[in-house]
């Protein structure tokens, strides 16, 4: 079972002008459409049996509204293998209570975004949602590291992680693009003895530009071959996760650079999809 832990869709009346907008912030070029029907098709094409949507709350008010429409996604697209999870701000009011309610939908985890939410990592209104989570059981993957549409802001630093962990009870973490998009040597460097889990998405190989000339070539090198797999030792494959940030990432490109690597078999099962399957309870 392959199963990807980190896409990205937006409702279809929407879908066309969210994406304008992020691939202007990005200078990147997406790979779908932006649509469950997009993901779906891509996730044909590659051979992907679950691609699991990280919703995205940058205002309070769209909490409870995102998390009731990740739970109809849950019913209605686990036929065709998408799977979401909810969200969670970390200034909306009713924090406890929502983060009951949606263990109580039955979704596995909340995913967090401290640049578009404009929070660091270890602020206390990320720490008491860490600990709830922890308690429910709930998985909480964030993204971290700086942001494409951002440059140069980061509120989700190995350093922020790292003091956020030591402050809050056990709880599943799972860090986006490798534990801190261009943050990777710290991410060596202070996260290997903690229990974080790290993803792959928009880490291995290099950027698709949207061709208007911003980045220059070395802008667009990714991890290299070598850091990675020092880094899938250094964490053990046990605790990476494949993931694209489709539709940023392609996902068929992505899974043939993950191939192409010297894994072992049973490194590449637990990351292609043997983790994934054991977090978010897939048979």
């Amino acid at each position: 079972m392959i199963v990807d832990i980190h896409t990205h869709t937006f409702p279809e009346k929407i879908a066309a002008s969210t994406l304008l907008k992020l691939q202007n912030m990005s200078h990147t070029r997406p790979f779908t459409d932006g649509t469950e029907a997009g993901l779906a098709a891509s996730m044909a094409q590659a051979g992907i049996d679950y691609s699991l949507v990280l919703p995205v709350a940058t205002a309070p008010r769209q909490v409870c509204h995102i998390n009731d429409a990740s739970a109809r996604l849950n019913e209605e697209g686990r036929a065709r293998g998408i799977l979401s999870l909810g969200c969670m701000h970390p200034d909306f009011d009713g924090w406890k209570e929502e983060l009951s309610r949606v263990a109580s939908l039955g979704l596995r985890g909340i995913k967090l975004h401290p640049v578009y939410q404009d929070v660091d990592f270890d602020d206390i209104r990320y720490l008491r949602i860490l600990d709830r989570c922890g308690e429910l059981g709930l998985m909480v993957l964030t993204h971290a590291g700086m942001d494409v549409g951002f440059p140069g802001k980061v509120n989700c630093s190995p350093k922020m992680v790292l003091h956020a962990v030591e402050q809050v009870g056990p709880v599943t973490l799972v860090l986006a693009h490798m534990g801190g998009w261009r943050n990777w040597d710290e991410v060596e460097q202070l996260l290997p003895q903690t229990s974080v889990m790290l993803d792959t998405s928009f880490s291995l190989g290099s950027m698709t530009p949207l061709g208007d000339g911003y980045y220059g070539p070395a802008d667009l090198r990714l991890l290299d071959n070598d850091t990675f797999l020092r880094m899938v030792c250094t964490f053990g494959a046990e605790r990476i996760l494949f993931g694209t940030d489709s539709p940023w990432g392609g996902q068929r490109e992505s899974l043939e650079l993950l191939r192409a690597l010297p894994l072992t078999p049973q490194e590449q099962g637990a990351i292609l999809g043997g983790n994934a399957q054991r977090l978010l309870g897939l048979a």
